[in-house]
């Protein structure tokens, strides 16, 4: 929370709360925090600085749903994507749909908290919001933010660029990182709400092990800090957030949940509107049931279904050459762009297993590949194509169907343990950036 303050449907509509799940007895507590994108009195020096140019607006930029268990022995973090369809909160007749992070623009944070409970059919305890300079002062007063990579992230847009490796940063340039959508790794916007929970979690466990949530009294002070940047509804003052923050400060990384909302359509296109994402129906119904039932979103196979070859990116974007017919065929049937080099494969088959052939940096791609082909060795080879090779041997080649879904690559549950930066914070000093 600091951080971040630093039923089947014929085709696709709007998500609204006829199709959102019942949200049983309301029990826990549930806080939407939300990020604005306005530039309003920004001069041309400060959205230079911040990387904000272009035109705002005034709309929310990020959007998310914690729910405090009633025991408070559990948080679950759901990400809202900002062109999420769903259907406005209000009396017109007819409905008036669009991108969820629009209902800010039509009647700020009440219709902003309204349209979320419509849209999920939980009730909204409290409200906080922060803008641009906002995110970056908050960071700033809280010591800063981890944020971390496997491999260098770069994006004109928003300014990002970062090395592989784990980083310490200033608001700015964690700004820079939560807000981009134009990266060179899986653009986009789950990938990009997946670094904001990260960063969020990570933030979180800093914070508790320099002990800034270790007691009312140092909550308190943290509040102090964060209410400098921090706007907050009617219904939410100091007291709200105290509690608030003592309980996430006692929670062990493992009984805190990030997800992102189950996604149906990534590009759905609405005449005056542009494109969307469309909620899956049966997974986005079963995750707030489960909130509204306060039961752990970590493990419930009806929000992410277990498939049993799970791919990490899409054969579709995968060119392989393959010098077996059979097993080009196969693969190409689970979906990869296949060249079948049969004709010119050796007369005499080496020993062993297939062999999968790719230039370094394409790993993803290669457990892809991979697990369309249990027992294959790879090779990473230096100067090798964009193309993969596929070279059979002697042994017989199983080729399994696999599942690629983006929801488990980049928004599937996840306890904060597993979403953590891979160096715990004071393991190894970060790199200051």
């Amino acid at each position: 929370m600091t951080a971040l303050s630093c039923g089947a449907l014929v085709g696709p509509q709007a998500v609204s709360a006829q199709t959102a799940a019942a949200a049983g007895g309301g029990r826990g507590t549930n806080i939407l925090i939300v990020g604005i994108d306005s530039r309003a009195g920004l001069s041309t020096a400060e959205k230079n600085r911040l990387h904000v140019g272009g035109k705002g607006c005034n709309c929310t930029d990020v959007m998310m749903l914690v729910h405090l268990s009633e025991d408070g022995h559990r948080a679950s973090v759901v990400s809202i994507p900002r062109d999420s369809y769903v259907e406005y909160a209000g009396t017109a007749v007819p409905a008036h749909s669009g991108k969820i992070n629009g209902a800010y623009a039509l009647g700020g944070g009440p219709l902003t908290v309204a349209t979320v409970e419509k849209a999920t059919g939980l009730h909204v305890d409290h409200y906080l919001e922060t803008d641009f300079t906002g995110f970056e002062r908050t960071v700033d007063n809280l010591g800063g933010a981890t944020v971390c990579t496997d491999r260098p992230l770069r994006d004109e847009n928003s300014g990002l660029d970062i090395g592989a490796g784990r980083h310490h940063t200033d608001g700015n340039r964690t700004l820079r990182y939560v807000r981009a959508r134009h990266v060179n790794l899986r653009p986009g916007d789950l990938g990009r709400v997946r670094r904001q929970q990260r960063v969020v979690n990570d933030l979180l466990a800093r914070l508790t092990v320099e002990g800034a949530l270790a007691s009312p009294l140092r909550t308190a002070r943290t509040v102090r800090t964060l209410l400098k940047t921090v706007r907050t509804g009617e219904r939410t003052g100091p007291g709200d957030l105290i509690r608030i923050g003592w309980t996430l400060g006692r929670l062990r990384a493992d009984r805190t949940e990030f997800a992102t909302v189950p996604i149906r359509l990534f590009d759905h296109r609405v005449p005056g509107v542009g494109s969307t994402l469309v909620w899956h129906e049966a997974r986005s119904a079963a995750l707030w049931e489960a909130l509204g039932a306060d039961r752990p979103i970590t493990g419930d196979t009806r929000i992410q279904p277990v498939a049993q070859t799970p791919a990490p990116t899409n054969p579709a974007a995968i060119g392989v050459r393959v010098d077996d017919a059979t097993v080009a065929a196969a693969l190409s049937r689970n979906g990869f762009v296949v060249t079948d080099t049969s004709p010119s494969a050796p007369l005499v088959r080496p020993a062993g297993p297939p062999v999968i052939r790719y230039a370094p940096g394409q790993e993803e791609h290669a457990s892809t590949l991979a697990a369309a082909l249990p027992g294959a060795r790879l090779e990473a080879v230096a100067g090798h194509d964009a193309l993969f090779d596929v070279a059979v041997g002697t042994d017989p080649v199983p080729v399994r169907a696999v599942t690629y879904d983006r929801n488990i690559a980049d928004g599937a549950p996840l306890t904060g343990d597993s979403l953590r930066c891979a160096e715990p914070p004071g393991a190894v000093p970060a790199v200051r950036s």
